[in-house]
């Protein structure tokens, strides 16, 4: 059985024992333990942010933000500096300690370390990290209980900041209830977890093996689609070339310039205007149940209101999703769109599907991208100008619906197994918090109650 860690560097400060630390209040204990546990409080179980005392010259490691890892794996990398430099205005910490980051998004996407392997077993890193020391608790228990959901709900509704450098309540964590048992059961508990974490690990790669797949296949397809190929039979038989193809803007295939939305405050009770959120298009498809009701009139006859076939761009997100499109499917007049997305209408006899696709291609979204702009803390966008100059190419209208029917019929069977692997990542992420949840109630390990 694996024993407490001991840290390699040394600390200022004083640190109670486990058995030494006050247990809270039975009255402010969120809910009952097994016997031989009890409810301490963060702060007077761990060292918080604790200094290093170290040569100046000793090497050392240095551990930037980006060097870290999201979604609680734990992992990260580093520079090596002299010790002199790199704890210079930075957080410090070594070996054996546990690391996470208290501004936003970092802390909600689980940017965190289980420091080990560091240059001579000392380092330091960006400011924005909370370091928790407690050699007689061990490593991988407290990594999990910052990984717990609960956690990281409670800890960001106590944000506070301006937006995009909004940074958890340090008396949140000092005061943050800890179910702490003795250090043979943490050690059960750890392998209980890491054992049910490998299988469902083992599943999510399957998972994303399927949807790596579908992203592929679709890249080669669409592809395929705007450089004739997927149509190439097609034309022979009508006696079709491909120079009949036009290579223009796509301003030239609207009906009125790309127009931004309107986002109003909302309001919780239900009223007559519903506002899709960004989240609503951010998976290429309309997701209706991401919306926030205003309480404000539109007037009937407002750009704003969304109709069947209008497309949806995403002109403000982060890197990676800006440019994302989406065909809306909802009912005419039925919902409004926000400011951080654009409202394209194709003019017909065009296709509108047609378009949707074209959008959705490896070198629309590079070009986007490639486009973006935005200050730092920002995120990227793209603005009306750069999404009227999108270049495509427009074949005859009987061949854009040509190739519709054509990708509709490739693509949707792997979209549908695209579906089924979306869900099983999401169960995944609910089974790991629920995994969590009856670990720090002792009901992984068979635990009697008080």
């Amino acid at each position: 059985m694996a024993r407490p860690r001991k840290n390699a560097a040394k600390a200022q400060g004083t640190l109670l024992t486990p058995d030494e630390v006050v247990e809270i209040p039975v009255e402010e204990q969120p809910y009952p333990l097994p016997e031989g546990w009890k409810w301490v409080r963060l702060g007077k179980l761990y060292q918080i942010n604790p200094r290093i005392i170290a040569d100046d010259n000793t090497m050392s490691s240095f551990v930037p933000m980006e060097k870290i890892e999201p979604g609680m794996k734990g992992t990260f990398t580093f520079e090596i500096l002299p010790w002199g430099k790199a704890k210079k205005g930075h957080t410090q910490f070594a070996d054996g300690d546990v690391a996470f980051a208290k501004i936003s998004p970092c802390f909600e996407n689980g940017k965190s370390m289980l420091v080990r392997g560091l240059k001579n077993g000392i380092g330091a890193g960006t400011t924005e990290l909370i370091i928790l020391r407690q050699p007689s608790v061990l490593q991988k228990y407290t990594f999990y209980i910052i990984c717990n959901s609960d956690f990281i709900q409670k800890g960001t509704h106590t944000y506070s900041g301006t937006v995009g450098q909004q940074r958890i309540s340090m008396d949140f964590v000092r005061n943050y209830p800890v179910p702490l048992p003795p250090v043979d059961v943490q050690q059960r508990i750890v392998d209980c977890i890491e054992s049910l974490f490998a299988k469902l690990d083992e599943a999510r790669e399957k998972a994303e093996a399927v949807f790596d797949g579908f992203e592929s296949r679709k890249a080669a397809i669409l592809h395929k689609a705007f450089t004739g190929e997927l149509t190439e039979k097609w034309r022979k038989e009508k006696n079709i070339s491909l120079e009949s193809w036009d290579s223009c803007r796509l301003i030239s295939v609207l009906k009125e310039k790309p127009r931004n939305g309107y986002s109003p405050k909302p309001v919780e009770c239900k009223t007559n205007v519903k506002s899709m959120t960004l989240s609503a298009t951010t998976s290429g498809f309309f997701r209706p149940e991401f919306f926030k009701y205003i309480d404000e009139e539109i007037p009937e006859n407002s750009h704003l209101w969304l109709s069947q076939g209008d497309i949806l761009i995403q002109r403000a997100n982060s890197l990676e999703k800006v440019g994302t499109s989406a065909i809306y499917t909802g009912g005419d007049h039925e919902f409004i769109y926000p400011d951080l997305i654009m409202k394209l209408q194709v003019r017909a006899p065009h296709s509108y599907k047609y378009i949707a696709y074209i959008l959705s291609t490896q070198p629309t979204l590079s070009y986007f991208r490639s486009k973006a702009t935005g200050t730092a803390g920002n995120m990227p966008k793209i603005n009306q100008q750069i999404v009227s100059n999108t270049p495509i190419v427009v074949p005859s209208c009987e061949e854009q619906n040509e190739i519709v029917r054509i990708l509709d019929g490739l693509l949707a069977k792997d979209q549908q197994a695209k579906d089924a692997a979306e869900s099983v990542l999401e169960r995944i992420d609910l089974m790991k918090k629920s995994i969590l949840a009856k670990a720090f109630r002792g009901e992984l390990t068979g635990q009697v109650h008080k």
